[in-house]
């Protein structure tokens, strides 16, 4: 199974590192580090999912690439 494409970036507004999956609508998280952010949105992502499940609503296909992986 493919999974999801996770973006990570740092907001110097927000002082700390900000995470979302795309393919995944409202599911994102912050953290001090990459790596705490990172471990947030994949809790984040596991409770969406079995939100999801358990509420028989679709739960959408990983698909986001970034362009930098597009083939032209």
């Amino acid at each position: 199974m493919k999974d999801y494409h996770i973006n990570v970036f740092y907001s110097e507004e927000d002082g700390g590192y900000i995470v979302d999956v795309p393919d995944i609508q409202f599911c994102s998280a912050f953290g001090n580090t990459p790596e705490e952010a990172l471990n947030e949105v994949i809790l984040a992502k596991e409770a969406w999912l079995e939100s999801a499940r358990k509420n028989s609503k679709p739960i959408p296909e990983p698909h986001y690439r970034p362009a930098i992986y597009q083939i032209a």
